[in-house]
């Protein structure tokens, strides 16, 4: 598959009770992103991260896929990370106080897809 290209696929993104509640309470003016960030250690590893986050002024819509979550909301996934999810996957709050945030909610297998294949 071509780096540059954005998979057809429209995610539909399941967010869980409190999720849904957090979106809600802080709605941005933009959609939020599933954010993907590659590392290289010193050794020559990987070191891969997913996050959830607002779009900052230098994301360019064009290089996400986009995924709609219940209740209308649109997200937007990088086209690295959307190559690796599955067409369905979840939301769900992680943290606590103000370390609050939103995270992926995937299985073992998708974990592993994601972040080391």
């Amino acid at each position: 598959m071509d780096n540059r290209a954005v998979p057809m696929t429209r995610f539909q993104v399941e967010a869980d009770g409190a999720a849904l509640e957090w979106l809600a309470a802080h709605k941005p003016e933009a959609p939020r992103v599933i954010a993907y960030e590659v590392h290289r250690c010193c050794g020559g590893g990987r070191i891969c991260r997913a996050s959830v986050r607002e779009l900052s002024q230098g994301d360019r819509r064009e290089n996400y896929a986009t995924g709609s979550v219940e209740g209308g909301a649109e997200i937007l996934i990088d086209r690295r990370a959307a190559s690796r999810l599955p067409p369905r996957f979840g939301l769900a709050v992680s943290g606590v106080g103000p370390f609050k945030h939103l995270d992926l909610v995937l299985d073992g297998e998708q974990w592993g897809e994601l972040l080391y294949s």
